[in-house]
């Protein structure tokens, strides 16, 4: 899983990860958090994903976090609109109106660097990575963003009829990366296999995608 693994995937357009639509648990969920208009949404590994320009057109701040280069030209591009460019310490930063993406290795982010952030919306970083990046993933997330409130999407399969990415993300593992910090909801678990199409063809018994709320434990779930 190194850097040049995610670029080659973008060169080549393998890029099954990425979506036609907006991702329907966003817009089930999303409600449940309660942000009001202009506050700051941050999607770590975020590739050129509809749910930037849903959230934008809904009237939200958003930052992201993505290492390819072509994807966040893609998102611009797909959005229509001009970014300005600036540097940072880990690559570039993209921006337009509300839209800001950090273009470069989100280990080298800053909290200074990244600014306030109201939620954190993985939909698909955590299951981006090997078990051997993921602890260290949560941790950079979590001061990252202050361990804001978090809308987390994972996927459950058994690993050994096909191998990631996305990789499977058990409640267990869940628990490690984010009890001390956050209370922990499941919101919904739904057995996605038939559009998860090459996990069938690749004879995957069950691929369940498992919605997850997570907020700072001063505030807790409501």
């Amino acid at each position: 899983m190194e850097h040049r693994f995610w670029q080659q995937r973008w060169e080549q357009s393998q890029l099954g990860f990425h979506l036609s639509f907006v991702h329907p648990i966003l817009k089930r969920h999303l409600a449940r958090y309660a942000l009001a208009p202009g506050t700051r949404v941050f999607l770590p590994l975020c590739g050129k994903t509809l749910d930037i320009g849903w959230l934008l057109s809904e009237g939200y701040a958003v930052v992201g976090a993505e290492l390819s280069e072509l994807a966040v030209a893609q998102l611009f591009a797909e959005l229509g609109v001009e970014p300005t460019m600036s540097e940072w310490e880990g690559g570039q930063r993209w921006q337009h109106g509300a839209l800001s993406v950090f273009q470069g290795d989100i280990f080298a982010l800053t909290p200074a660097a990244l600014g306030a952030v109201d939620l954190v919306y993985d939909r698909a970083a955590l299951v981006a990575l090997p078990p051997t990046m993921r602890d260290a993933y949560a941790r950079q997330l979590v001061e990252l963003s202050g361990a804001a409130p978090q809308l987390l999407i994972t996927f459950e399969y058994d690993p050994a009829e096909k191998e990631g990415p996305p990789f499977p993300v058990l409640p267990a593992e869940v628990a490690r990366h984010y009890a001390d910090t956050h209370e922990i909801e499941e919101l919904s678990r739904k057995d996605v296999l038939d559009a998860a199409l090459s996990f069938r063809d690749a004879g995957v018994s069950r691929f369940v995608e498992v919605a997850w709320r997570l907020l700072p434990r001063s505030q807790g779930p409501t």
